[in-house]
This record gives C-alpha cells, structure tokens and sequence, in this order.
C-alpha cells in the first residue's frame, strides 16, 4: 500500500491512503490519525489501511479525493531517528581520488553511516531556503527505509522483517561547510534539513523489484529540466538496507517509525546494463571531472534551480510521486 501525510496545520499532518497509481486518496483518520500512530500499532493497524487500499484502487472508496503532492508533508514529518549511510561505495572513492587520495579497504567492508535532523523533514514540494549560494549547495537523491522497533544486536535477517515502507530521499548537502565540520569531528551544518517523496509505500507495491533488502528500479535526476543521471538503486549497492539496519544498531535500539538512508545512488562507470547511468548528486559530477581534468567545471546549485528527483516502474509509472523543490534564498 501507499501512505502520505496531508497538511493540515498541524506539525504531523493526517494521514491518508493513496492508490496505487497515485492519482486519489483517502483520508485515515477513521483508522489512525497519523503515519508515526499507524507504525506504533502496525500489526494492528495496517490491515485495516490495507483494506481501505484496495477499496481505493477498486474505486470504492466513499470519500476519495484527488491525489496532490503539492498538498503533501514528509510521510513522516519529524521522525524518532535519521541516519544517512553511504551504500555505494563509488561515491566515496570518487571523492578520494579526486583529493589524489587511494580509497581505503573498508569501503566495501563496513557501512558509514551519520546522524540526520530528524526533528524537521520536508516534503516533495517544499523550497529548499538556505542563506548562502557559497556554501555549495547539492542534491541526493537515494532511497530510504523506515523500520519498525529493532533491538540492540539485531541481525540482517532479523533487521530485514521490520522494513515497514520505502521512501525516497533528497539528502541536501552543503558540501563547502563540510571540510571544516569534518576537521572538527563530524557534520551538523552542512547537512540541513531532507526531503522525502509523496508517499511512502510497502515493500510488496514493489514486487521483484524489491530483493535482496535492495530496491532495483532506476532513480531518475534532473535539474532544471535537464537530466543528471538515472542510476539503478540496486546496482553495486555494497550494504542492503537490512545490514545498514543491523550496523546502526549493533549498540542501541531503534523505534518504530526511524529512517535509514542509503545515501546517494551511484553505479560504477559500467552498471550491470554494461553502459554508465549518470548520477544522483553534483559531487559525484564535479569530482569525476576534477579527475579527468584536474578541476570541476559544474557548478554547484544555484538559487532559483529546481531538483526532480523520481522512479519508474517497468510500465514508465511513478511509484512515490516525485520529489521537486526549488532552491531559494532564506
């Protein structure tokens, strides 16, 4: 099934059931006020939202509406954890190199992951407001997992049971703020507020496309129009979402209704199809040219550009909605 959280003044929005093509919905409130609400009482809750879902899709739904992503929050608004990983490790070797640096053995042995705000997540539609274009404003887009309770030491296969929904991410960086952050000990500043698609959806919308704890579609990246990159989110993934899981909590517990990202997509040059799929940040971009000719000539985002961020299914429909924000000045 899929679920949005619509706005309607309050910090946590309501509710509501989407269909399947994205195109009505159906407010929940009857079953559970809010997404955080239906997670801490899933086994309870969601077949009663799975029931409205098909009466949705089967278009029997008494108080459908027409579908707006304009009209959306974050599916889960401020969320009880965030932590962004970096699953693919070309997009850290790429960063390594273009410092002159050799990418070290534990990229492909050990997740990294890092505390998100998660007091504050935006919705598709949402402006980006920053103060400064100096900072070095990018994009990433990924995919997002979130779970319900896992203990302290909690296996991947154990992990993997308690993925409830999939989201999809864009995880702004300020890329100019970070080498400082980093020097001191870690990243607060330039890692501001995420966005998140429309809706969120359950693992089995997705069919074969979701295995392996990995979601095999292509993510689609534009800006301003023009296209980034469509990079497979399955492809050279080196950590699933339930060994991210597992990482996170080899020391604490994690609530339902915490976020793990995977980080930005990013395939080697030649992906399984055997051709490059482009990319899903500007980093990535900048440091492939810096390789290549000593120096980056794409320029970070600018006030006034617009990010889309979406996946399609094999039929060429949306499966989130998309993610499309514009980047203004606070």
């Amino acid at each position: 099934m899929k679920l949005a959280s619509i706005q309607d003044g309050s910090r946590d929005g309501q509710l509501a059931v989407v269909a399947r093509d994205l195109k009505t919905a159906h407010m929940a409130d009857a079953i559970a006020p809010t997404l955080q609400a239906a997670l801490d009482d899933w086994a309870f809750i969601a077949p009663q939202l799975d029931a409205l879902y098909e009466q949705l899709n089967a278009g029997q739904a008494r108080r459908a509406f027409d579908f707006d992503p304009a009209h959306c929050m974050a599916p889960l608004p401020r969320a009880h954890g965030w932590a962004i990983g970096a699953a693919w490790p070309r997009h850290l070797e790429l960063d390594y190199r273009a410092r002159g640096a050799e990418p070290p053995s534990w990229l492909e042995e050990e997740p990294l992951l890092l505390p998100g705000a998660a007091g504050d997540l935006l919705g598709p539609c949402d402006d980006v407001q920053l103060a400064h274009e100096e900072w070095g404003i990018d994009f990433g887009a990924g995919v997002a997992a979130v779970f319900d309770d896992l203990a302290a030491g909690v296996t991947p296969d154990q992990a993997h049971g308690r993925i409830r929904l999939l989201m999809l991410v864009n995880d702004i960086g300020l890329l100019r703020l970070m080498p400082d952050e980093l020097a001191r000990g870690g990243l607060l500043q330039s890692k501001p507020a995420t966005a998140f698609s429309p809706v969120a959806l359950t693992p089995d919308e997705l069919g074969e496309a979701w295995r392996g704890g990995k979601l095999h579609l292509r993510l689609k990246c534009s800006l301003n129009g023009n296209m980034i990159g469509q990079p497979d989110a399955g492809a050279d993934m080196a950590f699933n979402f339930p060994q991210l899981a597992a990482h996170l909590c080899k020391t604490r517990r994690l609530r339902a209704g915490s976020i793990i990202g995977a980080g930005p997509v990013a395939n080697r040059e030649k992906s399984g199809r055997g051709a490059a799929a482009g990319d899903a940040c500007l980093i990535d971009v900048r440091n492939r040219e810096t390789i290549a000719d000593g120096e980056a000539s794409t320029p970070f985002l600018r006030f006034g550009d617009t990010v889309r961020i979406e996946m399609l299914d094999e039929k060429g429909k949306s499966v989130f909605g998309a993610i499309e924000q514009k980047i203004v000045k606070l």
